[in-house]
């Protein structure tokens, strides 16, 4: 089975960060739009962060423009509206598709791996969520209009889980 440790993305920093240093880690995985009626939950995912990442939660953020083109900014913009609107430490990625044949290989997986609504494959909308356990196996898929905060039980069963369960 294909598991998330074998890719690589690049950060809103231009950093290359291998999905490897994540292994034994528990995390959700969002694809985020800083001009989107969903964009506030960066606040509820900011707060799952920091309620949970000594524990072994880490979130991560991959910017799309596929959806109403409401990411257009550069990286950089990206990454300074995340932070000065709603003080996001977790870490950022470099802007993404997240569907179609240049989809990014990670979301290529999740999609395949969790299914949506009917059983669709593709992503429909911004904010949608992945919850992938400490094997580096997808947990569960999570419409964009699941608050963040309504994952904090799914996320604590999966931290309860030792890594090699």
């Amino acid at each position: 089975m294909t598991k998330i440790y074998q890719f690589e993305a690049e950060r809103l920093d231009g950093h290359i960060q291998s999905m490897a240093d994540y292994e034994g880690k528990v995390l959700l995985i969002v694809n985020t739009a800083s001009k989107c009626g969903f964009t506030p939950q960066f606040s509820g995912l900011e707060k799952l962060y920091q309620k949970y990442r000594d524990q072994g939660l880490v979130v991560l953020g991959f910017p799309c423009n596929q959806f109403g083109g409401q990411d257009p900014g550069s990286n950089e913009e990206i990454d300074n509206f995340c932070k000065r609107n709603y003080g996001v430490s977790f870490p950022m990625f470099a802007k993404v598709d997240v569907k179609g044949p240049e989809a990014h290989a990670i979301f290529r997986l999740l999609t395949r791996e969790a299914k949506g609504i009917l059983g669709s494959q593709s992503i429909k909308w911004n904010f949608t969520k992945f919850l992938i356990g400490r094997n580096g196996e997808v947990i569960n898929r999570y419409a964009p209009t699941t608050k963040p905060e309504s994952l904090e039980q799914d996320i604590e069963r999966a931290l309860a889980v030792t890594q090699f369960a």
